[in-house]
């Protein structure tokens, strides 16, 4: 199999690291709006670098992997698509509904298939949530709690691009939200601070956040996030029910101390970010999508469940904006296509 990555960043080094030593890829081809990253990442690894995107496409590869920065995904989403091919693409599709929505209907015109990144969903300790969810272990689920909180802010430069905290963080919670729990959010009640660095008020954006969402069932639920974090990375999802409450991300590297007498000692090596701290996961995500391009298993997120996650997002900062609640159905994009 050969697979063409765009975007040799962060994530794109790490996503190129891993297929190049799967058993099922023969060779990537690399390319990046940075020729030079791509050309000496691909001299590293023994693969081949492209000047461009062109390229890609033109000298033949069986599937993409875009890693480049957001507002490159849809237009590369829909290429591939109208060139047959299937797709892993990191969130977003877009930063907004309209441009999600057009790659989605690319994609769906096409019948090719579209993964999209959301590692949680690979990860041990979620997966086990999800499996104490679903085999009633908790009984009735009346309460969670997720928290995403970065240690430190991502480059000021970055900031105007990322979507905000809602659309470029609490994201992933939001979709892992709707993974472990089997429910739809159908309403929020979302605020935010930009009480830190100016860097966040000049970029529109906000250093912490907090919303209060509720599930179709009537579970309710909180999510926060903070670029300021700084004990270390830290992400968890408490889970509680009328018979047991379990954690996601509760470790020795969970940097948190507890002020009890006899209380667990603080982390000695805390987690510093989300490639260390996920970095099984996002092994795992890629090996799903070499199999969902042979055929060897269906998608395991696709198009429209990273849909259903921006529509959270985007009625959060509707109401972080407007100061009140917001109903999902206020949101466009359509009801849920997710397969629990």
């Amino acid at each position: 199999m050969r697979i063409g990555v765009i975007g040799t960043g962060r994530i794109g080094t790490i996503h190129a690291n891993t297929l190049s030593r799967h058993r099922e890829v023969g060779s990537l081809i690399l390319t990046d709006a940075d020729g030079a990253r791509a050309q000496e990442l691909a001299h590293r690894l023994g693969e081949t670098a492209a000047p461009g995107v062109d390229e890609i496409f033109k000298w033949g590869v069986d599937a993409v992997v875009i890693t480049t920065a957001t507002s490159a995904h849809a237009e590369l989403i829909g290429r591939a698509a109208r060139s047959g091919l299937p797709v892993f693409c990191e969130k977003p599709i877009a930063l907004d509904l309209p441009g999600t929505l057009h790659a989605i209907a690319e994609v769906e015109t096409a019948g090719t298939v579209l993964q999209m990144g959301f590692q949680r969903r690979f990860d041990a300790g979620y997966t086990g949530a999800r499996e104490a969810v679903r085999s009633g272990r908790l009984g009735r689920l009346h309460t969670v709690r997720a928290l995403t909180s970065d240690q430190a802010p991502p480059p000021v430069e970055w900031l105007p691009l990322s979507g905000g905290l809602y659309r470029d963080t609490l994201i992933h919670d939001f979709d892992i939200l709707r993974w472990v729990t089997g429910h739809e959010i159908v309403d929020v009640y979302a605020a935010g601070s930009d009480a830190g660095p100016p860097m966040f008020r000049a970029a529109g954006d906000v250093d912490t956040a907090a919303a209060l969402l509720t599930l179709d069932d009537g579970t309710l639920a909180t999510a926060t996030a903070t670029r300021l974090n700084g004990a270390g990375y830290d992400v968890r999802m408490e889970l509680a029910g009328e018979l047991d409450q379990v954690v996601v991300g509760l470790d020795d590297r969970t940097p948190i101390a507890s002020t009890e007498p006899t209380g667990p000692p603080a982390a000695d090596k805390p987690w510093t970010g989300f490639l260390e701290r996920f970095g099984p996961a996002y092994e795992a995500e890629l090996a799903a999508f070499i199999e969902v391009v042979r055929g060897e298993r269906a998608n395991p997120c696709d198009g429209r469940e990273a849909l259903q996650a921006l529509r959270v997002a985007e009625a959060c900062e509707v109401s972080r904006r407007e100061r009140r609640a917001v109903r999902l159905a206020e949101i466009s994009g359509g009801a849920s296509a997710a397969a629990f």
